[in-house]
């Protein structure tokens, strides 16, 4: 007779359901680790997407200019050189991670502005006919900045290395 305590199960579920949850568990633990890569894919891909059309909006700023204008954006002429700057600065910033959060969302703010501006049939068109919505030149620029914004820009970023350098 053995003096050992003997292990009592105090879980009343049936095993099959004990091993899917743990078999779940172990998923959900692996695939979390997926997040700071994903997000550093994002803040490269999107971050060199918005740098790429701010530089070329920074050369060609009278025409930049003239499509504001078109639109009626008030104060063209100041709004051209300062959108251009932001998503060539932002889109910096994405890259290397830094201010993550506050330019994830001043580029989805510009993208909103752009949808507004430059697409807004796609934009009321978001619960009746969604497809116009996602296939706008807008969409692909704000979904990338609204995740940005959301989850923040993740373990491999300046972000990640001042904030918690500064906890040392």
């Amino acid at each position: 007779m053995s003096t050992q305590p003997v292990s009592v199960s105090t879980d009343n579920r049936p095993l099959i359901l004990r091993r899917i949850s743990g078999i779940y568990c172990t998923f959900k633990y692996y695939a979390a680790r997926l997040d700071s890569p994903f997000l550093l894919f994002v803040r490269l891909y999107w971050g060199w997407q918005f740098m790429q059309t701010g530089w070329g909006k920074l050369h060609n700023l009278s025409h930049v200019r003239e499509f504001f204008v078109s639109l009626g954006i008030p104060g063209a002429s100041l709004m051209a050189p300062t959108i251009a700057s932001l998503e060539f600065l932002g889109g910096i910033l994405l890259i290397i991670g830094l201010a993550s959060r506050l330019t994830g969302f001043m580029l989805a703010c510009n993208m909103l502005v752009a949808y507004v501006t430059a697409d807004r049939e796609a934009l009321w068109s978001f619960f009746k006919d969604p497809g116009k919505f996602y296939i706008a030149d807008p969409f692909t620029f704000l979904f990338a900045s609204l995740i940005v914004f959301v989850f923040g820009a993740g373990f491999f970023s300046l972000d990640y290395f001042l904030t918690h350098r500064s906890k040392r």
